[in-house]
């Protein structure tokens, strides 16, 4: 597949420090908190070509399923990037691993069978802008994979998320937004809800800003409104 140049930098995105931090806590997450079982859940049944938003050091790929021809894994911040080219190589599926943010896709529009964003929505920028990109990208009836920090439905946490997202939560946690609402910002996006469902991570414990989260499928509409 060829890429096309969109006007952002090539590395729009950089968080070294955040970086080296993620890298380490999201494998002893995968193995020791039950993520892994939550990527395996997210990318099921997907098939064709798709297009990873957010791919951070590539601890989707091996879970992709052999049905999957091609995935473009896009990551903007250059130590994690090379950490998921590191990533593709263990894939069962062939992934190719490029810079480029959310905001502005450097693939061709209606190229891809599937979209998966991951614990990267509450990142973006531009939130709107992002989704927008997605479901350009998207052929009609393509799915849209999330699986996504979600804003709490309980009072208490939902404070302690805008307090969180106003005072070091972003700068410590490489610009994460917790209070954010994934399933509203989908829904306005223009695409389709097909099912999801709430998560606590960590299941049992103490819950933390980020511990409300949703994975779910929604689809680009085959007709426009």
């Amino acid at each position: 597949m060829r890429l096309r140049s969109r006007k952002l930098p090539r590395d729009a995105v950089h968080h070294p420090v955040f970086a080296r931090f993620y890298a380490r806590v999201s494998v002893t997450a995968d193995l020791k908190g039950g993520i892994a079982a939550y990527r395996e859940e997210l990318l099921s049944g997907l098939s064709g070509r798709v297009i990873e938003i957010g791919a951070g050091n590539g601890l989707n790929f091996t879970h992709y399923p052999g049905a999957v021809s091609e995935v473009v894994a896009l990551e903007p911040e250059r130590s994690l990037r090379q950490l998921a080219v590191r990533s593709a190589l263990r894939a069962e599926v062939p992934v190719d691993v490029v810079p480029g943010a959310a905001e502005a896709l450097p693939v061709k529009s209606e190229a891809f069978d599937g979209a998966v964003a991951s614990l990267v929505l509450c990142t973006v920028r531009d939130l709107p802008r992002a989704l927008a990109e997605i479901r350009r990208v998207l052929r009609p009836g393509g799915e849209l994979r999330f699986f996504e920090h979600g804003r709490a439905q309980g009072r208490a946490l939902a404070t302690a998320q805008r307090v969180a997202d106003r005072t070091l939560w972003p700068l410590l946690f490489g610009g994460c937004h917790t209070a954010r609402d994934p399933l509203a910002a989908i829904a306005a996006a223009g695409f389709e809800m097909d099912t999801y469902r709430r998560l606590r991570i960590p299941e049992t414990g103490l819950q933390v800003p980020s511990s409300p989260c949703v994975l779910g499928v929604a689809r680009k509409p085959f007709t426009e409104d």
